[in-house]
């Protein structure tokens, strides 16, 4: 398995390991007692050559992700306070954040099938994400005053109790844990797309499945329970990265995967605040 994250597949998962890990040969001594922990990173050392540990400044570190990951978030959030400024609520703007949609996404493709992170591409991402993010948060607070707001901080308290979840030990993430979850999470994305075309056909009034009413709210609240398994995923990726001595720059892509999963969880938290605000 190689997804982490809704749409977009990234190294970090494989039927080689037990769990969420790198797949090639163990790194002796910190994976003795544990079958799937694995290093790809560990030097290939000829034979007869004594083995060479990778130079402590090349390696990922927890400094390097939290680091990465603020520049890539704070390009979100500038792409998005630029565009809720310049670009007030108008058919034209809801225009330009479907185009600026559609680029992230073709960014963020393209960087998840590469084999290197690209700083360009990832922050090209998170800059055009920000402007789809800006524009719609904008359409949401002029109808639901607040409701960016509420759901940055709904965003913020997901992450922070998934983190202490996970941190406590309460969640394993095993193979069995990840391929279940990811079986759950594809179910979804099909039936999402599925309802989204029934509504585009008019065959599905309201919105059907994503509608502002219950039935809304209880996808809303499936898709943010997703979100927080897919940060899950994310975290036992970086964790493995930093304890099997992965390159500095897999900080990118582990900045690149948790703001898709940031920004996943804040759309669904900004239509869920949307649903309970209409039917107050």
């Amino acid at each position: 398995m190689r997804s982490s994250n809704p749409v977009f597949s990234r190294r970090g998962f494989s039927r080689d390991n037990g769990y969420a890990g790198f797949n090639t040969a163990a790194q002796a001594g910190y994976a003795q007692g544990n079958p799937y922990a694995q290093n790809p990173y560990a030097q290939q050392v000829q034979q007869g050559a004594p083995p060479q540990a990778p130079a402590a400044t090349d390696r990922m570190t927890m400094d390097d992700v939290v680091m990465r990951s603020a520049f890539t978030l704070g390009t979100v959030a500038v792409g998005a306070a630029l565009a809720w400024v310049l670009l007030p609520v108008s058919t034209t703007s809801y225009g330009l954040a479907f185009g600026a949609a559609i680029v992230a996404m073709v960014l963020a493709l393209v960087q998840s099938f590469k084999r290197t992170p690209s700083p360009a591409l990832i922050l090209g991402y998170a800059a055009f994400e920000g402007v789809f993010l800006g524009v719609i948060s904008e359409m949401f607070n002029s109808r639901w005053s607040g409701a960016p707001f509420q759901a940055v901080l709904g965003t913020m308290a997901v992450s922070a109790a998934t983190l202490l979840v996970y941190k406590a030990g309460w969640v394993r993430v095993t193979a069995r844990y990840a391929r279940i979850g990811m079986a759950i999470a594809m179910a979804f994305i099909l039936v999402m797309a599925v309802n989204l075309l029934l509504v585009a056909f008019g065959v599905a009034e309201d919105g059907g499945l994503r509608s502002f009413g219950p039935l809304g709210a209880i996808v809303g609240i499936i898709a943010i329970v997703l979100g927080a398994f897919f940060l899950t995923l994310d975290f036992k990726q970086i964790e493995d990265g930093i304890a099997y001595g992965a390159p500095r720059s897999e900080s990118w892509l582990a900045a690149f995967g948790l703001t898709l999963t940031l920004v996943w969880i804040y759309v669904e938290m900004l239509r869920l605040v949307a649903i309970f605000s209409s039917n107050d």
